[in-house]
């Protein structure tokens, strides 16, 4: 008895969720960035770990994760905000770049600011990060594969190379070489190409 109430609600949110979400499906299938919206949700259910088909993905993330409502309304435009309506996104993350290739991954996202030039594909950022200007002109672009990670300043007219990582709580005001960690205040580089450095940047 218990099972069978349990999956009748199961079955009820789902159906209400699907309801408030019809505009956010509508979007995700005829949207020009289909291809990219359905890249983004691939990625993150992979790191999630849900083997979900797109459809239910989509929904599920949207239910479950602000963040990826914030992705998904910028990647939609004017849009988005209408449908930021009917379901807020996350207000303390803020997304002002121009251009963001597919798979990006904001985790937490609270009290996060991404205003980049450009931002290369399957990039990770998480909470408290600040990419941003140092003047009205200067700011970041961001290579493929890059993760930036809690606390981490990435600030002025810098490029953050393919496949390296700034640490958490760095500050990077120079560029960061492919295939790097750093870490610091400032950031300089304690891993390149996989061995063990201290170098500055």
């Amino acid at each position: 008895m218990e099972s069978n109430l349990k999956r009748l609600l199961t079955c009820t949110r789902l159906f209400f969720c699907t309801l408030l979400y019809l505009p956010h499906l509508f979007l995700f299938y005829n949207h020009r960035n289909r291809k990219i919206i359905e890249a983004d949700t691939k990625r993150w259910l992979d790191i999630i770990q849900l083997n979900y088909k797109a459809t239910k993905g989509f929904i599920y993330l949207l239910a479950n994760y602000p963040e990826f409502r914030n992705l998904f309304y910028y990647r939609v435009g004017m849009p988005g905000k209408l449908l930021n309506i009917i379901c807020p996104k996350m207000s303390t993350l803020f997304i002002t770049t121009d251009s963001i290739g597919e798979g990006l991954f904001i985790q937490h996202g609270f009290a996060t600011i991404i205003a980049a030039k450009s931002i290369g594909k399957n990039c990770w950022i998480n909470q408290q990060v600040t990419i941003g200007f140092s003047n009205k002109k200067d700011c970041p672009v961001i290579k493929d594969n890059v993760t930036i990670n809690a606390g981490a300043k990435v600030i002025g007219a810098v490029v953050v190379g393919n496949n390296s990582q700034v640490g958490a709580n760095a500050v990077v005001v120079k560029n960061v070489p492919d295939n790097c960690v750093v870490v610091g205040v400032p950031a300089y580089i304690v891993k390149r190409e996989g061995i063990k450095v201290k170098e500055p940047l």
